[in-house]
């Protein structure tokens, strides 16, 4: 139980940071994506169930709130949750080289299936403009606030960890 409202606080407290703090905070007009980092990093240290689970309710909530239609964030979040839980048994948690290296490789495929479904789709195809202005601004950001948020996400891990085996 405890597990859940950390995890529900965590969600809502990254999703306020994204759409306010650092919207107005920026050079490039680009925010971190912070839901991301979240799933990522649940999916690295809890799994693929807990990366999925952390990235569905993400995605949803972003759905709900700015999305046209409800499950595409969701849906998207839970594919990278998933996949990123992948690495859950073979990688140490206090490396944080692979987390940087997945949240870039993780940034690029959701700017690009973004980019499809909002632009390509509507005959801009403008990859160049889209990905210089948005998509390496984005990706360099995430990797700072990732160095960042990974290691307070990992002492909460630690910390949950610790009380449920108790």
């Amino acid at each position: 139980m405890r597990r859940i409202l950390t995890l529900t606080i965590l969600i809502l407290l990254c999703f306020v940071l994204q759409t306010t703090l650092f919207t107005f905070h920026n050079v490039t007009a680009v925010a971190p994506n912070l839901l991301l980092i979240l799933t990522m990093s649940f999916g690295i240290m809890r799994g693929r169930k807990e990366g999925m689970l952390t990235g569905f309710f993400s995605g949803l909530l972003y759905d709900v709130m700015y999305g046209m239609y409800l499950g595409p964030y969701a849906f998207l979040y839970m594919l990278i949750g998933y996949l990123n839980g992948k690495f859950h048994k073979k990688y140490l948690m206090e490396d944080i080289s692979l987390p940087v290296l997945i949240i870039v490789l993780d940034q690029i495929a959701f700017d690009l299936v973004i980019y499809i479904i909002s632009f390509l789709l509507r005959n801009r195809t403008n990859l160049g403009f889209f990905l210089l202005h948005q998509m390496l601004p984005r990706a360099l950001y995430d990797i700072l606030i990732t160095v960042l948020v990974y290691r307070i996400l990992l002492k909460i891990n630690r910390s949950l960890r610790r009380k449920a085996q108790r």
